[in-house]
């Protein structure tokens, strides 16, 4: 049963490196390499449980929150060009 849900991941992993290779706007390549992020986190996960070890679903909280900070911090980065400003902020 996990190795069937391992093998939906991968399919899905793949699915998402080719919108982010293809994706036409950067949005669509974040949001391409968010979700391959979000699938990764997903197969530590299962392959945690598959191999009889649960706690690496502790490792795969961790790489969500990176994903999850990182993904935040490119999106600010594509939009205003500065990771220190945001649009209404004084300074700018």
């Amino acid at each position: 049963m996990f190795a069937v849900a391992m093998a939906g991941i991968v399919v899905t992993m793949l699915l998402a490196l080719i919108r982010t290779i293809l994706g036409p706007t950067p949005f669509d390549r974040i949001l391409g390499a968010n979700m391959f992020g979000t699938k990764t986190m997903l197969l530590i996960a299962v392959s945690g449980f598959l191999t009889g070890r649960p706690d690496w679903l502790d490792l795969a909280l961790v790489y969500a929150l990176v994903n999850f900070a990182g993904t935040i911090a490119v999106l600010k980065f594509v939009r205003f060009r500065d990771l220190a400003h945001g649009e209404g902020e004084p300074g700018k």
